[in-house]
């Protein structure tokens, strides 16, 4: 990827499974012709014009039985209601590919991992400022 993906659209329920595991994600619809690899990116999410460092997740959620194609997106330090709001998401880096986890421990285990992958990342950007 050499330009970041854009992705913009309203906030939709999800099933609730990131707030569940700590995680809760902004979930946005997918156009059919968007051009990105599935997988798990440090993204960046656009909110009423303000900023946040995110991480987000393009695929269909394998580990807990998904199908339908979504981004779903954690915004670093946003606290409030995103339903029915229009979200942007700038696709910066993708960290992995987007895989079937055997349990829901082992994928909780990964996004801990990505969380403080996408931490260092945000620090270290935010210092180059």
């Amino acid at each position: 990827m050499t330009e970041p993906v854009v992705i913009e659209g309203t906030v939709v329920h999800g099933r609730q499974l990131g707030r569940r595991l700590g995680f809760p994600t902004a979930n946005l619809a997918v156009p059919d012709a968007l051009e990105a690899r599935d997988g798990v990116y440090l993204s960046e999410a656009e909110v009423d014009g303000q900023l946040y460092g995110a991480m987000s997740n393009l695929g269909r959620n394998p580990s807990v039985g998904g199908t339908e194609r979504r981004l779903e997106s954690y915004l670093f330090g946003f606290e409030g209601e995103l339903y029915g709001r229009r979200l942007r998401i700038r696709l910066l880096r993708r960290l992995r590919e987007e895989r079937k986890f055997a349990s829901v421990e082992e994928l909780q285990r990964q996004i801990e991992a990505d969380r403080r992958e996408a931490e260092a990342f945000f620090a270290a950007r935010k210092a180059e400022r």
